[in-house]
């Protein structure tokens, strides 16, 4: 069998004729020739919009690190410390119970949730009205 000898099962599908009017205008889909087509075009490049707009998106800017606060309950100050212990920041940190902020060491706020039975030595933290009353009762000291 040779190409001459081969006959085809399925007619040949015919392109469409578009452009010619009707209700898919004069390039029908097929793009044109326009702006791009023509000696010395001049196009903003797109990525040079997304560069101009994206300082001004939400959440862009970067925050103050010192309005971050971050907050340690009581019951996890008894679970983690031993009776006259001291409680600041740095050993809070040490300890895995609070993390950095961009390598600082941030703000601790210390909250009444729990229950504590052990005198401990508070430092350097913000406590709250609840928390102060249950780690002065226990013996411990707020500074």
């Amino acid at each position: 069998m040779q190409l001459h000898q081969i006959i085809t099962i399925h007619k040949p599908k015919k392109a469409k004729r578009v452009g010619r009017g009707g209700k898919r205008g004069t390039y029908s889909g097929r793009g044109g020739k326009g702006q791009t087509a023509r000696s010395g075009r001049k196009m903003r490049p797109m990525v040079r919009d997304c560069i101009k707009k994206y300082p001004k998106l939400r959440g862009y800017k970067n925050h103050v690190v010192s309005a971050w606060v971050q907050t340690v309950n009581v019951k996890k100050l008894e679970k983690n410390f031993q009776n006259g212990d001291t409680v600041n920041p740095r050993i809070l940190y040490e300890k895995n119970l609070i993390t950095r902020s961009g390598g600082v060491l941030t703000e601790v706020k210390i909250l009444g949730a729990g229950e504590i039975k052990m005198a401990l030595n508070v430092e350097g933290c913000v406590v709250s009205k609840s928390a102060k009353e249950k780690i002065e009762k226990a013996g411990g000291t707020v500074k």
